[in-house]
């Protein structure tokens, strides 16, 4: 394959062309590499040892005519949720195909199936499998999620005349400047879109630029999810029923990897003053293939661990559990009941250069939050919440937990920002309507 500079000389359709066959050659021969990846990663996570032959667009068919939306993890298929139940009220005979990359995505997607929606992976982006995927479900039209745009499967789709939505999407600045990079190849895909429905102006405008042709503004779907209430419960029920001396509990929330290594280190200096005792500290991280990794990280650093997935099933915490220096939240859309049980909560992914992670499920909670200085894959959620009181900014985790430190000691201003927190998650609320409401200018009438 050319350089970017050499396909710039070329007209677009044969620098197009030429770029996505590099693309589609360089994919068939890593797929050996690829099975091999999901092979380990089905160690931790069985799902991804099965339903191979759908990578590679085969599989059992499914009546034509259902609406695709693909997600690739959990955090996309929790935020699909709304929108597909919005969705559904105007078209209550509406048929998914739903797809995913991740086996939390799966497993996750299982809940929000109906008769007559089937639920498969999503394949390679090669053209062959492609065009075997298309073949077997024929779907009337495609929702994709937040940030998926693949240049075969655009390629394909526009062949076939399938028109396909980016729903929910957005797109960060470092990412745009990564996608300028590969412009004979991404712009092509992007222009492909018959509609982006962006989080935010500053996405809809990268969007824009990245090669989108008709975009729209309608906010973030995650505003629109509501934390389980019954979970939410339970996490009340073990706050109240940690036994006396009481210790204050501080989430790192959905810590992503270096972080956790770098809390605990922090965490030997706990900057708290006044006698009282040291907080609880519950990691829950990002990825589950990193539970136990985690948690040799804990006892590494010498401080004893009570591991969640030791008591599931029960009520209650065991008492015993309450005497660890630190607990692991190793469970699956369990992450409203760690709001709910914590009294403040560390932003995960914000604390190294990942961009951070969702920070609006916590403000739904009413979770106090301290955001590091990464938060650039939810720079407006983070910005406004931070205008709103609904989350404070430090800049790292030594600061956090210095912040924590003077927040823990101050009940009254503890429950102050947990009330701004839910009040600025329900005044973004509504996404998921107008999203619904932007797609049926789109799909084809039902």
């Amino acid at each position: 394959m050319g350089t970017p500079s050499d396909l710039s000389r070329l007209p677009a359709a044969w620098a197009e062309r030429l770029a996505r066959w590099a693309y589609a050659t360089a994919l068939r021969l890593a797929t050996p590499l690829y099975f091999l990846k999901l092979w380990r990663r089905g160690g931790a996570e069985p799902l991804y040892r099965a339903h191979w032959v759908e990578r590679l667009g085969g599989g059992e068919r499914s009546a034509p005519g259902a609406l695709w939306l693909h997600a690739v993890s959990m955090g996309e298929t929790r935020a699909a949720a709304p929108l597909i139940a919005a969705l559904r009220a105007q078209h209550p005979a509406l048929r998914l195909l739903l797809t995913h990359s991740t086996a939390t995505g799966r497993e996750t997607g299982r809940e929000l199936l109906r008769e007559g929606d089937v639920q498969r992976w999503l394949p390679l982006d090669t053209p062959g499998a492609v065009r075997r995927f298309l073949d077997r479900h024929q779907p009337v039209a495609g929702v994709l999620m937040e940030t998926e745009i693949w240049p075969c499967l655009m390629a394909e789709a526009s062949r076939r005349h399938l028109p396909v939505v980016l729903a929910n999407a957005r797109l960060s600045a470092k990412s745009a400047r990564q996608g300028r990079r590969l412009r004979a190849l991404l712009h092509p895909a992007a222009a492909r879109l018959a509609l982006a429905l962006a989080q935010t102006a500053d996405d809809a405008q990268r969007l824009r630029e990245a090669g989108v042709g008709a975009v729209q503004v309608c906010g973030n779907l995650k505003y629109d999810l509501q934390p389980d209430a019954q979970v939410l419960a339970l996490g009340r029920a073990w706050a109240a029923a940690q036994p006396e001396p009481r210790r204050p509990v501080l989430l790192m929330a959905v810590s992503r990897e270096g972080e956790e290594a770098a809390l605990l280190q922090a965490w030997r200096r706990w900057p708290g003053s006044g006698g009282g005792p040291r907080p609880l500290l519950l990691i829950v991280p990002r990825h589950p293939q990193r539970f136990d990794e985690v948690a040799a990280l804990v006892q590494e650093a010498g401080f004893s661990l009570a591991r969640r997935s030791s008591w599931t099933g029960q009520d209650l915490p065991p008492r015993e559990a309450w005497t660890a220096d630190v607990w692991l939240g190793d469970s699956l859309r369990e992450m409203p009941l760690y709001y709910a049980l914590a009294d403040l909560a560390l932003l995960g992914g914000s604390f190294e250069p990942l961009g951070g992670q969702n920070l609006i499920e916590a403000a739904a909670c009413g979770c106090p939050l301290l955001m590091g200085p990464h938060t650039f894959n939810f720079s407006e959620a983070a910005a406004l919440a931070e205008q709103a009181g609904a989350a404070l900014r430090v800049g790292g985790l030594t600061q956090a937990l210095s912040q924590a430190a003077v927040l823990l000691s101050d009940a009254h201003e503890l429950a102050s920002q947990a009330g701004r927190a839910q009040a600025f998650a329900a005044q973004h609320r509504g996404a998921a309507e107008r999203m619904a409401q932007a797609l049926q200018a789109v799909l084809p009438a039902r």
